[in-house]
């Protein structure tokens, strides 16, 4: 192994040295610095004579009498089933002082795309105890439901809730010999040490850390560090999935900080910006991780995404979550309007989708009421939405009767359906019977979207009567 004391350059997290051979894209290198501190980088670009080195710890202590070595070897995550109830740093090394991770084996950070061929559809659903999500925007395993959120908003106390509570019932009614374990993998990027550790403290209170393998990236650390946490986590999940077995639920939070980071990495290397500044490729990156998600023919486990990230200036038109949109399917909005009423969690269900949701709801896989009682809610909330707009115009003493139904059923669907609190774990056959109790407050006739079927077996003559008797009284 050759070591080279030939650095001609240090820019921002880049390291630029010179070489006498092919060093290839990827590879690993270790920087020993004149005090004896050895550091980790990544090459980033080869050329004939010059490379570009990231390294992972920074560049602070690095100049031009440290060696440089490179290892002839890509990236690579030691991975074995004792990584549950670990907590890992950026790098995937052990921070909660347990014994050293003794690997079953090392694997390539950058993984193998899924071959269209041998995927499999996603239509098995996941309770995560939300009615906001089970009821109305339905999450199944192997799919991909970013949350789109804002500065401020508590999207990483749902975060959190959805880690606890996630489960697949299936597996809970059958027989604990057989059929898939269901595990988190939580990778954080870029968060603050006190968001860190609300996260640490929840984990260990609720028990959820057994099930869990989490990543921590903080602000303070290396930017750069932040561009292989997803990869890390990503090849964790795929190796609990596709080798072991598992039901792996993957959050990433925040995709933004991941972004601002190769932006970091771009500026450093002089690349011609795309939108707004960020790399031109960013829209390749994001694809290399979300389509990491998915299911294989023959294979019992799956992996699911559910990256979060905080809209810069509450903008869905950024780069960041306009081609998250593209690559994902579909969105969870948490809405500031909503979190300033106190609504926990403050989900906006109406710019929110779940593009898998209908192939993974029904008869054999939640309640065969489940997609006409979602369709109904959704278009009673819209119209009373647009109500609201109209009250403010010309009062409510304007509206007929039937407006008037639409705008209480929009405040008791917020007030009774989306406002379940942060540690509420609410089965779905309660918030599919919270949904026919509202759409109860509606006349038959208004129930155009419902299989009379339905509406003979499940709506409640008696919520009707109430809600026409206390309008009576008013």
């Amino acid at each position: 192994m050759k070591e080279y004391q030939t650095i001609t350059e240090i820019s921002g997290p880049l390291v630029f040295a010179e070489v006498d051979e092919a060093i290839g894209y990827d590879e690993i290198v270790e920087i020993e610095t004149a005090q004896g501190e050895t550091l980790r980088g990544q090459v980033l670009e080869s050329s004939d004579g010059l490379v570009a080195i990231q390294v992972f710890e920074g560049t602070s202590g690095i100049d031009q009498n440290a060696s440089v070595r490179f290892l002839d070897e890509t990236m690579k995550m030691p991975v074995t089933e004792d990584l549950l109830g670990r907590v890992l740093d950026g790098s995937g090394r052990p921070i909660d002082g347990g014994p050293d991770i003794v690997p079953d084996e090392r694997r390539d950070i950058v993984g193998a795309a899924i071959n269209p061929y041998s995927r499999e559809y996603p239509e098995e659903f996941i309770e995560t105890g939300v009615s906001a999500i089970d009821g109305m925007n339905t999450l199944v395993r192997g799919q991909k439901l970013p949350i789109f959120s804002s500065s401020g908003q508590p999207h990483s106390e749902l975060a959190m809730q959805i880690a606890r509570q996630a489960s697949v019932p299936e597996e809970e009614e059958g027989d604990d010999d057989e059929g898939s374990e269901f595990a988190v993998i939580f990778g954080a990027m870029g968060i603050t040490a006190e968001e860190a550790n609300e996260f640490m403290d929840d984990f260990e209170r609720t028990g959820a850390l057994e099930r869990s393998v989490v990543f921590m990236n903080l602000a303070d650390d290396p930017a750069v560090e932040r561009t292989v946490t997803p990869r890390m986590v990503l090849t964790t999940a795929e190796y609990l999935a596709f080798d072991k077995g598992y039901h792996v639920l993957v959050i990433l939070t925040d995709m933004t900080n991941y972004c601002e980071a190769l932006r970091e990495i771009g500026a450093a290397r002089e690349e011609v910006p795309g939108r707004r500044g960020y790399p031109g490729y960013m829209y390749t990156d994001l694809a290399q991780l979300y389509e990491r998600a998915g299911r294989i023919q023959g294979r019992e486990g799956s992996v699911t995404q559910i990256p979060i990230l905080t809209m810069p200036g509450d903008d869905d038109t950024h780069p960041i979550p306009d081609l998250t949109g593209y690559i994902t399917e579909g969105q969870i909005y948490v809405d500031p309007d909503l979190n300033s009423q106190g609504l926990q969690p403050p989900v906006n269900v109406l710019p929110s989708l779940s593009r898998l949701m209908d192939d993974g709801i029904g008869e054999g896989l939640t309640r065969e009421d489940h997609s006409d009682v979602s369709d109904q809610m959704y278009a009673a909330y819209a119209e009373g939405e647009d109500l609201r707009d109209l009250v403010n115009i010309v009062g409510r003493e304007a509206l007929s009767e039937r407006d008037n139904k639409y705008l209480d059923f929009a405040d008791r669907f917020e007030a009774e359906f989306i406002d379940q609190g942060f540690q509420t774990n609410r089965p779905l056959e309660d918030t599919l019977d919270i949904g026919w109790d509202l759409l109860s407050m509606l006349p038959k006739t208004e129930l155009n979207r419902v299989d009379e079927e339905f509406i003979e077996k499940y709506y409640r003559e008696d919520e009707g009567e109430a809600t026409e008797t206390e309008a009576t009284a008013d």
